[in-house]
């Protein structure tokens, strides 16, 4: 196996497939990462596919080795490569469409939305053996003030539960009752309601909300009740935005109650549409929190959601690789 700091991409033989530069979180522990190392280097040496791990001692220094990572992939015509949850998976495809290159995805995460629209299988062994037979094919990505992201973007009450549920299991661990009890304090907490001015197709308008929730995954979207004209359209030139009507407290865990069982989209408490593009400004905030596909950062405002220029280009599994879409 070769190291990333060599310079030389080494010799490539007629037919040869494509090197894969692989990259494997740490965040999980150092054990969960041995052990998803040596599941990969068996199934890929098995089949006498080349490929090296990216060098990578620190989560924090992800969006750098995948960046340095993308580069050399390009310059290789290799492939780059992601194992991890759905941060992991939205940097290295990030910095994967930057440099336009293909990008293959062997989800470790929770929800892994991204990955099972498109048919890629959850288990490590099965994903790494799909990801041999894969082809590159385009699919669509959206951008917000030019930040990618796979399956959405959000402001207001969701960002600050992300954030909240992050310090709850900091402090009492990873566990679900820990990620139950941070939602309900912070939809008990929450008091603010966002005066957003949205402009769509040349006509503006002014609402108050508690979140705005931009949609680019129609499994997501299925699950949480968008009605089912307007989740037919993502993924084919255009994205989906839900809207929250200004609510209480006890509307608004209802809400959420509601759209654990798939009814979020209920035309009395939300405003759902598909778009293209939609220029949100956020009245009194010059910055604004964002949440991307559960990375929470701080963008300018007004913000400019889109469908991406370009596709990314994404290995997908042969259609008997695929596992069925639940």
């Amino acid at each position: 196996m070769e190291a990333l700091r060599d310079p030389a991409c080494g010799p490539v033989l007629a037919g040869a497939p494509p090197e894969l530069f692989v990259v494997l979180n740490p965040g999980s522990g150092a054990s969960a990462a041995d052990e998803k190392r040596a599941i990969l280097e068996a199934v890929f040496r098995e089949a006498g596919q080349p490929f090296r791990f990216v060098p990578l001692e620190a989560t924090g220094e992800l969006p750098r080795a995948c960046a340095d990572a993308a580069a050399r992939a390009c310059e290789c015509g290799g492939v780059l490569v992601a194992v991890g949850g759905d941060g992991t998976l939205n940097t290295v495809a990030r910095a994967a469409w930057e440099r336009g290159c293909a990008v293959g995805l062997l989800p470790q995460g929770t929800f892994n939305l991204f990955a099972r629209e498109h048919g890629i299988p959850l288990e490590l062994e099965a994903a790494a053996r799909a990801l041999l037979q894969a082809q590159p094919e385009p699919v669509q990505v959206a951008e917000v003030n030019g930040q990618l992201f796979l399956v959405n973007a959000s402001l207001g009450l969701y960002p600050q539960l992300l954030q909240d549920r992050e310090a709850f299991k900091q402090q009492f661990g990873r566990r679900r009752w820990v990620a139950l009890l941070a939602g309900l304090k912070t939809i008990f907490e929450w008091r603010r309601q966002l005066t957003l001015e949205i402009e769509l197709d040349g006509e503006r308008r002014v609402l108050r909300t508690p979140t705005l929730f931009v949609g680019n995954n129609r499994l997501q979207l299925d699950r949480i009740g968008m009605e089912p004209r307007i989740a037919a359209r993502v993924g084919e030139g255009r994205l989906a935005a839900l809207i929250a009507r200004p609510i209480g407290t006890g509307a608004m865990v209802w809400l959420m109650l509601k759209g654990a069982f798939g009814r979020l989209g209920d035309p009395e408490q939300i405003d759902s549409f598909a778009f293209r593009t939609l220029t949100v400004r956020v009245l009194g905030r010059r910055r604004v929190r964002i949440a991307a596909d559960g990375e929470v950062g701080v963008l300018d405002t007004p913000l400019h959601f889109a469908v991406a220029a370009r596709p990314l280009r994404l290995l997908l599994p042969r259609p008997e690789d695929r596992v069925p879409v639940e």
